[in-house]
């Protein structure tokens, strides 16, 4: 009895394999780029007015700008992107930091997710959930959350290689 093997001819497994490695490099590297841009922009006065009605509204953040000023509560936030931003970029060289950044990044998405669920005014006022409103640009978060399980889950991979 002989096996047959259904893997793919030669040249489609290295294009495969090509295709993979593009779209790892994208997925982590746009990642970096979106979140370090993201983080970047926290320390601008227009940006901490922006998010203050997501954080004033969430029994997660809300406490925060008793503890400190609008600014510096934008301040903390890009400053906790950045990091995770260069964690995640240092993949090549230190996997298991790439995975704390992964790890900032999940907390991250997830925290900005939450918003959709306890801050007012997002949702269309006679329509209602799900038509939003002023809430849509969170929506990018759930494909940047995935993006983040999957870094996790490379630099995890890579990690365990080393």
């Amino acid at each position: 009895m002989s096996t047959t093997s259904l893997s793919a001819p030669a040249p489609f497994s290295s294009l495969e394999q090509r295709s993979s490695s593009v779209a790892g490099f994208l997925l982590r590297y746009g990642l970096v780029l979106t979140l370090g841009w993201i983080g970047f922009v926290k320390f601008q006065r227009f940006e901490a007015e922006g998010i203050m009605g997501l954080i004033q509204n969430s029994p997660f953040m809300s406490w925060m700008y008793r503890v400190w000023g609008m600014q510096t509560v934008s301040n903390i936030i890009g400053s906790t992107e950045l990091i995770a931003a260069g964690l995640l970029a240092v993949k090549p060289l230190y996997p298991r930091l790439s995975l704390i950044g992964s790890a900032l990044c999940v907390v991250t998405f997830l925290t900005t997710l939450s918003f959709m669920f306890t801050t007012p005014g997002l949702y269309d006022k006679e329509l209602g959930f799900p038509y939003i409103s002023a809430g849509g640009f969170l929506l990018k978060d759930v494909i940047l959350l995935g993006a983040s399980v999957w870094t996790a889950a490379d630099a995890l991979k890579s990690s365990r290689e080393h």
